[in-house]
This record gives structure tokens, C-alpha cells and sequence, in this order.
């Protein structure tokens, strides 16, 4: 047996002996207790030597108690996510909205719970990184930030990966999509278009992806680009990166730029970006615009803030990057825009759905409405998506799937 299991069943056993529950304040001294007892038997040899006291002890903790008092919340399939302004201020999401909890913690209790859910990320949180993106055991995305960035108490969010659909059939199950909308966007993936998909946060882009990303062919290469990893796909070929935090020595960084460019070295058939933010969004640009298919998401308020967005950030890569050439890119790179919105009683929707017909005019990129929400029904728009040829040639009829301006 290895050292963690060693510790962990000595440590199972001493708590059933003196009686205690697992979530108590005596947990960790009581594993610090075991850990010290054994560090004493390595010295002669009777068990391998343990290199790292303070890592064991939250890996034990974390095997026994889970996290504290969040660990129910983790566990309820009905929380969609969680958040600390303040040990005595825990919130939850359920459907979207949210609800301040009676659960009262301590600074000891959340800095103790945090440290246990970074000790399977690799990631590391102090004066000198104050920001942490990890993704916790379960899938849940972990977000942290300490003081003096804040002003007296750690924050922290978990957002759980609650899956509700799988592909865009499972949409249109949830009601999040029209069936027609849906057939429309499965042909649209396997012809090959690049589709952003667009919305607040929480509003459900990391999930549209995933079920997006289940249209593409089953001999496709993917790869995927992201700052932690979330997106999980269900295919047979894909390679999944995720960004890296500098180390103490201020080195070691790889961004999601880096990765952007590595992945073009990977001979994908698709690329997709989990969430574009900054600088990367120009050589995503130059790669979908270099006949390599793909996807992402990004933040804005409707699918043409959403156009715009993408012809503001790849200025951020420097000087020398004009609108002159990042507008014309945008328009002939980017096919679709899926923007997604959350209704006021919690549902999320697909709100509208455009096409970018790859004409500007002084600096304005010509969209027109494919697919919008009018009340509560998601209907056919005025306008048409680009590149009926590659419809065609993946087979689709792309008048059929559109079929009018009737209702979908």
C-alpha cells in the first residue's frame, strides 16, 4: 500500500475509536497525529518515507471529510454553484437564481476546505499568485481569490458542471432549443462552420459546446483549448490542453495564446476554444480563417455584441494588430453566433441565432437573424447562414432545414 492509503486507514481507524464525526475541528490535528506516528516508523524503514507532511494531511482530509459543510452543497444535484463573499455569507445558485444559506464557517474552516480542494489541481494560491483556476474532483470549476485583492475575507466560487444535456437533442428535451433550430445547428457542425457561442455568465456556453462538439464526425481530430478543464467531449479522437499558472520563480506560464499555436501542430480537424478572453482571440481567428474548422465561446450581451467583442480583442496582441485586418477576418472567419440567455425564471434559452454573411461595410460586418426568440418560441429569421455549398456537399438541404419563416 502506498503512504495515503497507510495514513488514511490509520486515521479512519483512530475516529471510530474516540467516536468522532468526520467533519469535525479535530480532524486534521487527528491526521497530523497519525502522520507523526508514521514519519516515526519511516525513520526505521517499516514504511516508504513521506517527502511532504502538509500535502498528505489535506489529501487525508479531503478523502475523509470531503470539503466541511460545502460538501452537501457538492453533492445536491439541485446546486448549480456556490459562493463564499465572507465565512459567514455562503450562497448557492439553484436554477439560476440565488439564496443566501444558513451555513456559518470560519476563517481556519476556508482556508482549511480550500487547500483541500487544491491539492489534486496542482495549482497553488498565496501573496505571490493571490488568483487560483482549478477544477475540483468532481468536474466543479474552483475560483479563489485572497486578500489584499479583496478587502478582508477570501471569495470563492465553485461552479459544478451540471450536465443537463449531452447533444442538442438533449436541448431540445430541455426545451433550451427548438427541434428545428437544432437540426439547422447538427448540419451546420458537420459542414463544417465555425459557430461562437455567446452569453452572460452562467448562462450556459460551456455546456452548449459540449453538445455541439457531439455533431462533429466520428473520424475527426479535436483538440481543445482551455483555461481549466471543463469540457470533458465524448469523442473518440481528442486531445484536451489547459493553461499553466507561473511558478515561485515567476516562469513555467503557458497561455492560452501558447496554446492556441501548439494545437495547429496537433493535425486537428476542429479546434475548440472553451472561453475566448483576450490576445488569443487573434490567432484563433487566423487559424479558423486558414480553412481549419472550430468553436468557442465568449461573453457579451447579444450575439452581435458578440461580433464586435470578436473585432476589439485580437487588438489586444499588440500595436501592430489594426481593425482593418481583424474586421474583414472576423467576417469571413466567424459563421454563426449562438448566443444563450437565462429567462427570468431560470430557464436558459437559446435566444437568437445569426450569420455572418462575410460582407463589411466601413468596419460594420453584415449579421442577419437565422433563428430568434420572439416571446417564447424560438422562430425562423429573415436571414441565411453563409456557405450553402458546404451544406450541400455534407449532404444537407439547407432550404429544407430552414424551411420558411414559420415557427419552429
Amino acid at each position: 500500500m502506498d503512504a495515503a492509503t497507510i495514513i488514511e486507514a490509520e486515521s479512519r481507524e483512530l475516529i471510530r475509536r474516540r467516536g468522532l464525526d468526520v467533519h469535525a475541528d479535530q480532524l486534521e490535528p487527528l491526521i497530523r497525529e497519525v502522520v507523526a506516528d508514521y514519519d516515526r516508523r519511516s525513520s526505521s524503514g517499516e514504511v516508504p518515507v513521506l517527502h511532504d507532511d502538509d500535502t498528505m494531511v489535506a489529501q487525508v482530509a479531503a478523502r475523509i471529510g470531503g470539503f466541511g459543510p460545502l460538501q452537501e452543497m457538492l453533492d445536491d444535484p439541485g446546486v448549480e454553484e456556490i459562493w463564499l463573499n465572507s465565512p459567514s455569507q455562503v450562497f448557492v445558485a439553484r436554477n439560476g437564481r440565488s439564496e443566501l444559506t444558513t451555513i456559518v464557517l470560519t476563517d481556519d474552516e476556508v482556508r482549511g476546505i480550500v487547500e483541500r480542494m487544491l491539492v489534486s489541481s496542482g495549482r497553488r494560491l498565496d501573496m505571490s499568485s493571490p488568483f487560483v483556476d482549478a477544477l475540483l474532483p468532481d468536474g466543479s470549476r474552483l475560483h479563489v481569490v485572497i486578500p489584499s485583492v479583496t478587502r478582508t475575507h477570501w471569495a470563492i466560487n465553485i461552479r459544478k458542471f451540471v450536465a443537463r444535456a449531452h447533444d442538442l437533442q438533449g436541448m431540445v428535451a430541455l426545451g433550451s432549443l427548438t427541434q428545428q433550430a437544432a437540426d439547422f445547428l447538427d448540419a451546420a457542425i458537420a459542414s463544417g462552420l465555425n459557430v461562437i457561442t455567446s452569453g452572460a455568465t452562467g448562462a450556459g456556453k460551456t455546456t452548449f459546446l459540449r453538445c455541439l462538439a457531439q455533431s462533429m464526425g466520428a473520424r475527426e481530430r479535436v483538440v481543445t483549448i482551455e483555461e481549466v478543464f471543463e469540457l470533458n467531449l465524448a469523442l473518440r479522437d481528442v486531445v484536451a490542453m489547459q493553461t499553466r499558472q507561473a511558478n515561485l520563480e515567476g516562469t513555467g506560464e503557458i497561455s492560452m495564446r501558447r496554446l492556441v499555436k501548439e494545437a495547429l501542430r496537433m493535425r486537428p480537424s476542429r479546434i475548440i476554444v472553451g472561453e475566448v478572453r483576450e490576445a488569443e482571440s487573434l490567432d484563433m481567428l487566423i487559424a479558423l480563417n486558414s480553412g481549419l474548422p472550430g468553436l468557442a465561446s465568449i461573453h457579451a450581451n447579444s450575439a452581435r455584441d458578440a461580433v464586435t467583442k470578436l473585432c476589439t480583442l485580437p487588438l489586444l496582441a499588440g500595436e501592430n494588430v489594426s481593425s482593418r485586418f481583424v474586421v474583414p477576418t472576423v467576417a469571413s472567419a466567424i459563421d454563426l453566433v449562438v448566443h444563450l440567455d437565462i429567462l427570468a425564471d431560470g430557464r436558459r434559452r437559446v435566444r437568437e441565432i445569426v450569420g455572418l454573411s462575410g460582407r463589411v461595410e466601413e468596419e460594420i460586418i453584415e449579421v442577419t437573424d437565422v433563428f430568434s426568440l420572439r416571446g417564447d418560441r424560438l422562430v425562423r429569421g429573415d436571414g441565411h447562414p453563409p456557405h450553402a455549398e458546404r451544406f450541400a456537399r455534407a449532404g444537407h438541404d439547407l432550404a429544407e432545414l430552414l424551411g420558411g419563416r414559420s415557427a419552429a
